[in-house]
């Protein structure tokens, strides 16, 4: 049961020890980590120690690394739903594994209901904060209250004694019980004698390197390929990180990039320095005596980042490895990194960085000097350049084969224990970076050319101006040689001997006429023409080669016509010009107030958003949201297992999160039941997709949906569907088919069920089957979302490295391109997740379009041609209140416009 705060007695913090020590995450399947990491930060502030996990951790995730770490408590937020499910399963398994006193503390920012809330706390939840809570204490009165709680547990006592790899719980308590003592070291002498005599002498790897690095990324790609190549080895992780001085609390940090501790073979503990200017704790060497002790095959200790001067951890282990990158200012200043000569290895990682190689050859032979070792090869220097972020890094796997090898060859290693015959590709690392290193001033240059677009129409405003004025001024002299407006004279009208103001008049108007430039006196001639046209009572305007036609007014209650588009009425040349050049009227460059003359009356903009449940429970949504409507515009919620790439299943902090805030996609029978009944290759039909991690899967998914769609009207239209049903029913012998579930909603005819079970290249012949996907692709239209750029920096829902999922984004441009897919979106390039993780209108509207130009950049440095892909981007912004929503597409829509015509060369319909 939880307990009241203002019932809670004063005690010292953590059971009697200083300071708290506490584990945060967001849970399974929720990207929205900006509540956490403000708790964390302050958590940190009151001087406890937070192990952080990040977003997307499992309950069992957390429970392991709250045991592994001898944690207090363990803060989660959770704003995807599936919350009852998930807390009460991490409630049950701590007391399945006698933890009950790590305490859960939880924030759900509104998603938790009062009703829920008692019901958790009930359970066993220590507390759940709502936002009635935050109003009441505040921030930091949360924290005072988190703080109050979680001391008031304590846990049973411990009495240190036999130990192993299997009982976690028992070592990581004894490291806290080294780090309780570590005042009075003769309480633990007797425990040090027994463990120092033990036969264990398991070898000690040390990682050490300035912070930011990628020491932590290192590490982790290295206990992968340990636990690869030597899956019975049991390996124990000590990761340092410094205490802050000033509030006694610490960030550590390193599990969050630790994917190795999926497998249970891997022992982590992460240790907070707990003392100012040193890399490593004063219970370090105790608790490497003690893990070998446990009986672990392999000991590798991670330090905080260190400076030029610390080779502390030198003395503590078998073989130290020091991690830089090229960031070490002048090659001078590699003589003063003392790690330089004591370091068994050295890892020059983050080698995708400019200047990588010309630092791995400074590195090389300050080495050389340092060992005055000056005929040694570049190639048996032991310098690892590396990329440990990418995968299967050749650089990686050749530093894993000579830790092997130098493992190996320790006195305390076993024969063969440590013997790696193939570790991968091994040598240099090479990557190609998303953006070509040559064009990475590319914003640089959009933004350049936006200014010098501006300061262009200015002067040829102005030129239009003085251009007016001597015109005016040679009417008013009665210039018998005028031509017409905007015309130049002739040129024997400038060589006639007239009179001399008029000869210089005449002279002055033709020069700012060339100022005006061609595309300038082409607007300003066409402007009266275009003007009179909204005058008319229709007007009309081609869209993809289709006519599209309407009223240009609007008839009021009162039976006034009131026109649809209210051109401006300037008198003067310059006014005009900046208005066509900087705004225009909707439908022309720079599109400032539309891509389109007018609103299409034929199709309703409506998005009918659905997704909850199964793909029946969501078809029926989808039905009832569509009845009566011209145009069929499905948007598809995705539950948030589907969003993260994952099936549902039974377990308990998965099944809450399943069809909850969206529909379950598993299968391909799955989306083919989910968008039933509807046409996916009518004119008047388009379904947009909220899915990022796995969109190209999910897009796989709907296309082969419509393609089997088309294969079930072509059987149906040649009589042929009773014939096909036949064939499946073979193929599936005794074993079930697929089946809708449930009855059929009103309008559902029951089209695009015929082929459940099977695909449609199955039961047509290949000639037909690839003429009626061409025919798929063509008709097909809508949007995913797939962008990834700003789940990055945003929302989270991230299954793949940023770059490698972006490769997958430029695929599926690729397919597109080569298959002929126009009228579908390969992504939606969004702003909207930008301003919900807190960007105000200005950083929402740069970042969107900043990720949008990224995406044109990687997609040209494949070689696919501006024209051919752009037309397939689409953007989505957030609205709000603030008074610059009221123009953010207007800016958008210039920026890309001059960008796209300016930078790019693009066409009309690419800009």
């Amino acid at each position: 049961m939880s307990t009241v705060a203002d019932q809670l007695q004063e005690t010292s913090p953590a059971r009697g020890r200083a300071p708290l020590r506490f584990v945060t995450a967001a849970s399974l399947f929720d990207g929205h980590d900006a509540a956490i990491n403000i708790i964390r930060r302050l958590l940190q502030s009151h001087g406890a120690e937070v192990v952080h996990l990040g977003h997307n951790r499992s309950v069992a995730d957390i429970v392991n690394a709250a045991i592994q770490e001898d944690a207090d408590g363990a803060a989660i937020s959770s704003y995807q739903g599936g919350h009852m499910e998930y807390f009460r399963y991490m409630v049950d398994m701590l007391r399945e594994k006698k933890s009950e006193h790590i305490r859960i503390v939880v924030g759900g920012g509104g998603t938790i209901t009062p009703q829920e809330i008692r019901e958790l706390e009930a359970y066993g939840v220590e507390k759940v904060y709502s936002p009635h809570d935050g109003m009441e204490m505040g921030l930091d009165g949360m924290i005072d209250d988190v703080i109050r709680r979680v001391s008031n547990w304590q846990a049973e006592d411990f009495q240190p004694g036999a130990l192993s790899p299997d009982n976690q719980q028992a070592v990581a308590r004894t490291i806290s019980l080294l780090e309780e003592a570590v005042e009075e070291p003769q309480r633990l002498d007797a425990l040090r004698r027994t463990w120092n005599e033990s036969g264990n002498t398991a070898p000690v790897v040390g990682i050490t390197g300035t912070g930011g690095s990628g020491k932590s990324s290192l590490t982790d790609e290295l206990l992968n390929r340990f636990l690869r190549h030597f899956p019975n080895a049991r390996i124990a992780v000590l990761a340092i990180d410094p205490t802050r001085r000033r509030t006694g609390g610490a960030l550590l940090g390193d599990r969050i990039r630790m994917n190795s501790l999926i497998d249970g073979q891997v022992f982590m503990r992460s240790i907070a320095t707990r003392r100012q200017h040193l890399a490593t704790s004063a219970v370090l060497a105790d608790s490497v005596q003690m893990l070998r002790y446990a009986g672990f095959d392999l000991i590798v200790v991670e330090t905080a980042g260190i400076g030029q001067s610390d080779t502390e951890i030198v003395d503590m282990v078998d073989l130290s490895t020091y991690v830089m990158t090229s960031d070490y200012g002048a090659a001078s200043q590699l003589e003063k990194i003392d790690m330089l000569d004591y370091a068994d290895l050295v890892v020059l990682n983050k080698f995708e960085k400019r200047g990588s190689e010309d630092a791995l050859r400074d590195i090389r032979k300050q080495w050389k000097r340092n060992r005055l070792a000056f005929k040694t090869a570049d190639e048996d220097i032991p310098v690892f350049p590396t990329i440990a972020s990418q995968f299967n890094d050749p650089g990686v796997n050749r530093l894993f084969q000579e830790l092997c090898n130098r493992l190996a060859a320790l006195e305390n290693s076993k024969k063969g224990q440590w013997a790696c015959e193939d570790p991968g590709p091994t040598g240099d690392p090479r990557t190609q970076a998303i953006v070509p290193p040559e064009r990475s001033r590319y914003l640089a240059e959009i933004a350049a050319n936006g200014r010098e677009t501006h300061e262009e129409i200015s002067w040829r405003a102005a030129a239009a101006d003085q251009a007016q004025a001597c015109y005016r001024a040679l009417q008013v002299l009665q210039d018998r040689a005028m031509p017409a407006e905007l015309d130049a004279f002739a040129k024997t009208a400038l060589a006639a001997k007239d009179d001399r103001s008029m000869s210089q008049l005449r002279q002055a108007y033709n020069a700012a006429l060339d100022k005006v430039g061609a595309e300038g006196l082409k607007l300003l001639r066409g402007w009266p023409a275009r003007r009179q046209a909204l005058r008319q009572e229709k007007y009309s305007y081609q869209v993809r080669g289709k006519a599209v036609t309407g009223h240009n007014f609007s008839e009021s209650l009162s039976h006034i016509q009131v026109p649809k588009i209210a051109a401006p009425d300037f008198r003067g040349w310059g006014d005009t010009l900046r208005f066509l050049m900087e705004e225009n009227l909707p439908g022309f460059y720079p599109y400032t107030a539309g891509v389109y003359p007018y609103r299409r009356t034929q199709e309703d903009p409506t998005r009918m958003f659905a997704g909850e449940g199964t793909p029946e429970r969501t078809n029926r949504r989808f039905h009832y949201l569509a009845g009566g409507h011209e145009a069929t515009r499905l948007s598809t919620a995705f539950d948030s297992a589907t969003l993260y790439g994952e099936d549902p299943d039974e377990r308990p902090d998965i099944y809450g999160r399943v069809g909850n805030s969206g529909v379950s996609i598993a299968t391909l029978d799955d989306m083919k039941k989910l968008y039933s009944g509807f046409d996916l290759l009518a004119p008047a039909t388009s379904v947009s997709m909220t899915i990022n991690g796995p969109a190209p899967m999910l897009l796989a998914m709907f296309m082969n949906t419509a393609i089997d769609q088309n294969v079930e009207r072509y059987l149906r239209a040649d009589g042929l569907f009773e014939k096909a049903q036949k064939k499946i029913d073979a193929l599936y012998g005794d074993r079930q088919r697929p089946v809708y579930s449930g009855d059929l909603p009103r309008g559902h005819d029951g089209f695009g069920l015929g082929l459940l079970g099977v695909s449609g290249d199955l039961v047509v012949a290949a000639d037909t089957y690839e003429k009626l996907k061409a025919e798929a692709f063509k008709k097909t239209r809508g949007t995913v979302q797939a962008d990834i750029l700003k789940e990055d920096q945003a929302q989270n829902t991230c299954i793949f490295s940023t770059e490698f999922a972006v490769r997958m984004m430029g695929d599926v441009q690729a397919y597109f391109i080569d298959n002929g897919v126009r009228n579908f979106y390969s992504v939606s390039i969004s702003g909207y997740h930008i301003a919900e993780a807190g960007a105000n209108p200005i950083s929402q509207l740069a970042f969107t379009l900043a990720n949008g130009f990224t995406l044109v950049e990687y997609y040209l440095s494949r070689r696919m041609k501006i024209d051919d892909f752009a037309p397939n981007l689409s953007f989505f912004f957030s609205n709000g209140m603030d008074p610059e929503y009221a123009v953010i597409g207007r800016v958008a829509r210039r920026i890309w416009a001059r960008a796209m015509h300016g930078i790019y060369g693009a066409g009309p319909r690419s800009q």
